[in-house]
């Protein structure tokens, strides 16, 4: 996807995560500026390596449960830019907790940095975003699939699916377009050892008979962004190497 994405800007958040780090890279490898956005993480590494490489990035810190820290990273994002083309909301979190023993604000940490967070950066994307423009959420075949213990992140990642769809019948006559990746289980250093049994169970389910990795999720981001997807709204691309398509009875 070399040259995709040139002459573009795209702010990715939750950057300093590996799936962030994985779709910010993917955006550079295409060609767009890059604006990685973390709230703790150092993103220092990913930024030089994208300067390293040829391409230009910064990285900005915002706090995206405040609504008036998500409208500054985002107009900061097209300052800085220049302009601002697209916007991946990836930052989340995805804690364990049966139900039972889940508490209000346990529930309400899930929904404010999965949900109103993707809420907040899409409402003020929309203010600078061009015709042409994209939105992408990252949600999860948890938005679909549920699993125990993951009931406030599943149903984080439920709305974020109809969020982008709503979002993508208000703004699409403006030329700006709204869609989800849902990734199923992406690998991570360590993955296999300190969760066997999981990672056994995924890769024998998947037709393509292994985990996926960031750098899946950062191509489908990448193309929803694109030209190539321009009559492309209101979706959800799953990207599970067809672990969905395995049937459950």
């Amino acid at each position: 996807m070399t040259g995709l994405l040139a002459g573009t800007v795209a702010l990715v958040t939750g950057a300093g995560g590996l799936i962030g780090h994985g779709i910010a890279a993917r955006f550079a490898r295409a060609g767009a500026a890059v604006v990685a956005h973390t709230r703790h993480s150092d993103v220092t590494a990913l930024v030089a390596g994208i300067t390293a490489s040829g391409g230009r990035a910064t990285g900005l810190r915002a706090d995206l449960t405040d609504p008036d820290d998500c409208r500054r990273l985002v107009h900061e994002a097209a300052e800085w830019g220049g302009r601002l083309d697209a916007v991946v909301n990836n930052a989340g979190v995805q804690p364990v907790q049966d139900l039972a023993g889940m508490t209000a604000a346990q529930w309400r940490e899930v929904v404010d940095v999965n949900l109103t967070s993707a809420f907040c950066c899409t409402q003020a994307a929309a203010e600078v975003l061009p015709a042409g423009g994209s939105v992408t959420h990252i949600a999860s075949v948890e938005g679909t699939h549920p699993a125990a213990g993951h009931a406030h992140y599943s149903a984080s990642k439920a709305a974020l699916i109809m969020h982008a769809r709503s979002a993508a019948l208000e703004y699409g006559p403006r030329g700006i377009r709204v869609n989800t990746v849902s990734p199923g289980l992406i690998d991570r250093p360590g993955l296999a050892d300190d969760w066997p049994e999981g990672v056994d169970r995924w890769t024998r389910a998947a037709p393509l008979t292994r985990l996926g990795r960031p750098e899946d999720v950062g191509d489908a981001c990448v193309f929803l962004a694109s030209p190539m997807a321009s009559w492309i709204t209101g979706n959800d691309l799953v990207v599970d190497g067809g672990v969905s398509a395995r049937p459950t009875w």
